[in-house]
């Protein structure tokens, strides 16, 4: 069709492009929108208890390996998806900080490694609860993680929640220190670093918070 024939076209009644339809009530109604929140946390309590029991329900040493490491068969992204809208006094909100805890440990483990050994020797817990040795090497830290998670699945949790929250105040402590460190050189790293003892701290008292909850019968 020519360009004469095609402006013809576009002025002829019958060539009108036609208005969009409405949508009638029942037709919007078959769109899906948002997930419902409530079904969410239903879906985010659900698994993270089917997790929980069929970890501590297996003698397979295979099945509790699988459960640690689900974050590498699943995504981390799945995993927030399903858990990381969960609060902090429930199971799937403690596995989604636990986790959590594990990646960021795993992604920048010498850096944890070298602010758990500034802190050690000043954060107010004993080395013991935390379980990792004095002077940890990066492989000590990654190391730890998945114990603690291992404790999880197979032990009390309640401990293991303990450990971790533990683990969380030792590595605060050196983060601050290296924040009072880099404040001379690096403000902007500094306030980071400020930030990251900050948010350390709150984790571990979310995660002792629930370690009580565990042992009241009242984390679900």
């Amino acid at each position: 069709m020519s360009s004469d024939e095609t402006r013809r076209a576009r002025r002829t009644p019958g060539c009108r492009p036609r208005r969009p339809g409405r949508l009638d009530p029942a037709g919007a109604e078959a769109i899906a929108g948002a997930p419902d929140p409530a079904e969410l946390a239903d879906a985010a309590h659900t698994t993270a208890q089917v997790l929980v029991h069929r970890g501590r329900a297996s003698d397979d040493p295979d099945v509790v390996a699988r459960l640690v490491t689900l974050v590498e068969t699943e995504g981390m992204e799945t995993i927030a998806a399903l858990w990381s809208g969960s609060p902090a006094d429930s199971l799937p909100g403690v596995l989604w900080r636990l986790y959590a805890l594990r990646t960021w440990v795993r992604s920048d483990a010498r850096i944890v490694a070298d602010r758990y050994r500034q802190g050690v020797s000043a954060a107010a817990v004993h080395d013991v609860v935390a379980g990792v040795a004095q002077l940890p090497s990066a492989a000590d830290v990654v190391q730890l993680v998945d114990q603690v998670l291992t404790g999880v699945y197979t032990r009390d949790l309640d401990v293991a929640l303990e450990r971790a929250a533990a683990f969380c105040r030792v590595v605060a402590t050196g983060t601050a220190f290296d924040a009072d460190h880099l404040d001379v050189v690096d403000s902007v790293g500094a306030d980071r670093a400020t930030r990251s003892a900050a948010s350390l701290l709150r984790t571990a008292d979310e995660l002792a918070g629930a370690a009580d909850l565990w042992r009241q019968g009242r984390l679900e």
